[in-house]
C-alpha cells in the first residue's frame, strides 16, 4: 500500500517522503486507517515493524486538523532512550509542519527540568515521556492534560515489566475520559489485556507476527562454558576485523565485568547500563553512532533503544530468556539489506532457551567449533554443597527454597 492512499496533510506527506518512506509496512497498513477513524487500538507488534510511524503519522495528521492543540497528544515510553528516539522521529516527520514536541524523562539536571516545566505550561502538540517523570510533573500541578485527545502507550509490556503499572493508572486518572487510546505491545500477556480492558474503549485489535531475522545476518552459536566466554570474546576482537559491534549481557553486573576485561586488554569499548547518568549514556550512544567507539556493551535496554546503521557484529554473551528479545538484539545488524554477523554463546543452562529461539525463527543456528586453545582450557567445577540433614526427632527436615527477589537489573 502506498502512503499516497492515506491522504495525509501535504506538509506531513512531504516530511515522510523526505525521510524515504515508500510503501506501508503491514502494521502501518492496518493501524493507520483504524486510528484515522478514531477507534481505540490494541496492536501486538515487534520493534522493527514500523510501529512508531504507524501511530505517529495518523495522529500528527489529526493534530494538524485539530482546533485545540494544547498538550494534544501524550506518548508513554518505558525508557528515556526510546522517548528520545520517538521525539527525533516526530521532529523529522514534522519538518515541513508546525507540529511541536517535547521529550520528558528523568536523569537531567535542574536546568533541563525547568525547561520541561516551561514548555509544558506554554503547551506543545506532542509530549513523549517516561511514566515516572511525567507523574512528577502532574503531581506538582505544572502539567495540565484536561484537553488531551490522544494517549499512546508504546512498548506497554516493558512498562509493566519495569513496574510502571501504578504510575500509568495514576496518569490515566488525570486524563479526560473522552480520548483516543492506542496501546502497542510486543506481547499480549494477560496483564496487558487486563490493563487494556480498564483504559481502552471498545478497541480494535491488530496482531503482526514476529519478524524473522533479516536474511543478511550470518547467525552462529558456540556451545561454551561460562569460564571460556571471555577468552572467546578476546579471540574475536583481537585482530580488529569488526569495526562496529554490540555485546548483550543479561545483567548490568556482567556488562561492567566485561567492560573491565576489555579495558585491561586494551580493547576500546564502553559499557551502557542503568547506573550511568543521562549525559553519560547519550555521549556513549553518540560516540558509537559516529564510529568513535567500536564496541558497546549493554543489556536488553540497549536492544530497543539504539538505532544505528553499519553495525557488523552482535554478540549474545548470554542467551536471552524471551526468544523475541533474540530477534530484537540481532536485528541491530544487517539493517537496510546489508550483511552482518550474530554470535550467541550457549552454556549448558541455556540450551533449552536457545532451542526455543530456533523454534521461533524456524531454522537451526549453525554451531561453531571453539578454537583449540579455548576448548582445551581447564574448567573449574564448583560443586554445590548439599544441605545437611539435621536431627529433628527422627523426622526429615524439609528444605524450602527462598523466594527470589525481584530483579533490579536493567
Amino acid at each position: 500500500m502506498n502512503f499516497n492512499d492515506f491522504n495525509f496533510n501535504p506538509d506531513l506527506h512531504e516530511g515522510l517522503m523526505a525521510m524515504g518512506y515508500k510503501s506501508a509496512t503491514p502494521i502501518q497498513e492496518q493501524a493507520i486507517p483504524v486510528i484515522l477513524d478514531n477507534h481505540d487500538l490494541i496492536a501486538c507488534a515487534q520493534t522493527g515493524t514500523g510501529k512508531t510511524a504507524s501511530y505517529l503519522l495518523p495522529v500528527m495528521d489529526k493534530i494538524m486538523r485539530a482546533k485545540d492543540r494544547h498538550n494534544n497528544t501524550l506518548i508513554l515510553a518505558p525508557t528515556r532512550e526510546l522517548a528520545q528516539q520517538i521525539d527525533l522521529q516526530v521532529e523529522a516527520l514534522a519538518y515541513f509542519t508546525n507540529i511541536s514536541s517535547l521529550a520528558v524523562y528523568g536523569g537531567g539536571d535542574g536546568i533541563a527540568y525547568e525547561q520541561q516545566k516551561r514548555s509544558m505550561r506554554e503547551g506543545v502538540d506532542v509530549i513523549i515521556a517516561t511514566p515516572g517523570r511525567l507523574m512528577a510533573h502532574l503531581s506538582s500541578g505544572v502539567l495540565k492534560l484536561e484537553h488531551l485527545q490522544h494517549l499512546i502507550l508504546d512498548e506497554a509490556d516493558r512498562m509493566l515489566d519495569m513496574g510502571f503499572y501504578d504510575d500509568i493508572m495514576r496518569i490515566v486518572s488525570y486524563l479526560p475520559k473522552k480520548r483516543q487510546t492506542l496501546l502497542f505491545s510486543a506481547t499480549m500477556a494477560p496483564k496487558i489485556r487486563k490493563m487494556a480492558g480498564t483504559i481502552l474503549n471498545e478497541p480494535k485489535q491488530i496482531t503482526i507476527s514476529i519478524a524473522k531475522p533479516a536474511e543478511g545476518i550470518d547467525q552462529q552459536a558456540y556451545n561454551i562454558h561460562d569460564q571460556q566466554k571471555q577468552a572467546l570474546l578476546t579471540d574475536i576482537f583481537k585482530d580488529g576485523t569488526y569495526k562496529s559491534a554490540i555485546i548483550f549481557a543479561s545483567t548490568k553486573e556482567k556488562v561492567k565485568a566485561l567492560y573491565k576485561t576489555f579495558k585491561s586488554l586494551g580493547i576500546k569499548a564502553d559499557a551502557f547500563h542503568s547506573d550511568l547518568g543521562q549525559k553519560e549514556r547519550e555521549d556513549i550512544l553518540l560516540a558509537f553512532k559516529n564510529r568513535r567507539l567500536p564496541i558497546i556493551i549493554g543489556t536488553d535496554v540497549l536492544s530497543r533503544g539504539i538505532d544505528v546503521e553499519g553495525v557488523d557484529l552482535v554478540i549474545n554473551y548470554d542467551v536471552p530468556g524471551d526468544p523475541a528479545d533474540y530477534v530484537h538484539r540481532i536485528g541491530r545488524t544487517a539493517r537496510a539489506e546489508t550483511k552482518g554477523t550474530a554470535i550467541t554463546l550457549v552454556n549448558g543452562r541455556d540450551k533449552r532457551k536457545f532451542e526455543n529461539i530456533e523454534k521461533l525463527i524456524e531454522k537451526p543456528v549453525p554451531r561453531m567449533t571453539l578454537p583449540e586453545h579455548i576448548s582445551a582450557m581447564e574448567i573449574t567445577h564448583v560443586e554445590e554443597k548439599k544441605p545437611q540433614q539435621s536431627r529433628n526427632n527422627g523426622k526429615k527436615k524439609v528444605w524450602h527454597k527462598k523466594k527470589p527477589k525481584p530483579s533490579t537489573n536493567s
